[in-house]
């Protein structure tokens, strides 16, 4: 008995051992880990979001099916936001977040991001984005333009598989806009957007924490009844030249129909935004 007693304590003694070797072993492989776009999930780092230039007037939920794709990694996620204008449409205040995330990554992405596996044993999640506005400039002569202060917290998951990156990261742009062709009621409009801002996110540099980079995006929104169309080219440029410049073309057809929208999207990655992306969601207004 007291043989099987010692056997047992010897047993549970190995055991944890190991299990304490096996997590220190995917923690000091984190050390490793990139920090920039290109080495990452495609949520890790989102892209500034052009605004035309206008605080928008009406509140929104919006809940959105993602797939991101490319010929290393296949990702699915649920994306939800909130918008609430004030100040009778001179502010506001958006909170966004990807509330699940599941992908699968070939062995040759995964040892070339330095992660522990393929695919996630678990469902994670992202992070949460509060984004600000503030309507600076209202004209019909010139432009419209206004200010954002954006927030991304360091609660997403599985840094070990680089999906998120457990660090926080903020940018402020600003977003301009002017109607080339002014909305008539039942009409055609068309109009011209701009965004110009600083983005920077922490790392895991002991030396350099933080990258930092100019951010950049122009694009055209049309609109003829019930369909708005919107085609823009965004992205960012740091300063590490580590993977850390993406650029992603994004096009947005939607329909209204008494305050609900159907929202149908397809993004195109270039630079170090390795992932083309599929997209629907519904938004409402009220």
């Amino acid at each position: 008995m007291h043989f099987k007693k010692y056997l047992f304590i010897i047993g549970l003694f190995a055991l944890t051992v190991f299990a304490a070797k096996g997590e220190g072993s995917w923690r000091d492989k984190t050390e490793l880990l990139i920090y920039s776009p290109r080495y990452f999930g495609p949520n890790a780092f989102p892209l500034p979001e052009m605004r035309s230039g206008k605080v928008p007037t009406r509140y929104e939920v919006e809940v959105r099916g993602e797939y991101h794709y490319y010929s290393g990694d296949k990702t699915t996620n649920g994306y939800a936001r909130a918008l609430l204008p004030f100040v009778k449409g001179r502010a506001g205040v958006e909170v966004s977040l990807r509330f699940f995330e599941e992908y699968e990554m070939t062995p040759e992405t995964r040892d070339e991001r330095f992660a522990v596996g393929t695919k996630s044993p678990i469902t994670c999640h992202g992070d949460v984005i509060i984004s600000s506005f503030f309507q600076v400039l209202t004209s019909e002569k010139w432009l419209d333009a206004m200010v954002t202060i954006n927030l991304k917290s360091a609660s997403g998951g599985r840094l070990c598989d680089a999906r998120y990156t457990d660090a926080a990261a903020y940018w402020f742009d600003v977003n301009l806009g002017k109607d080339l062709v002014k909305a008539t009621p039942g009409g055609f409009s068309l109009r011209i957007q701009a965004l110009f801002g600083f983005y920077c996110w922490m790392t895991n540099d002991l030396v350099h924490r933080q990258n930092d980079a100019i951010a950049y995006g122009g694009g055209l929104t049309a609109k003829y009844r019930p369909v708005t169309l919107s085609t823009e080219l965004v992205g960012f440029d740091g300063y590490k030249e580590n993977g850390d410049s993406p650029m992603q073309w994004r096009n947005n057809l939607r329909f209204e129909y008494k305050k609900n929208i159907l929202s149908l999207r397809y993004d195109k990655g270039f630079r170090d935004k390795l992932y083309d992306t599929l997209s629907v969601g519904y938004i409402r207004c009220f």
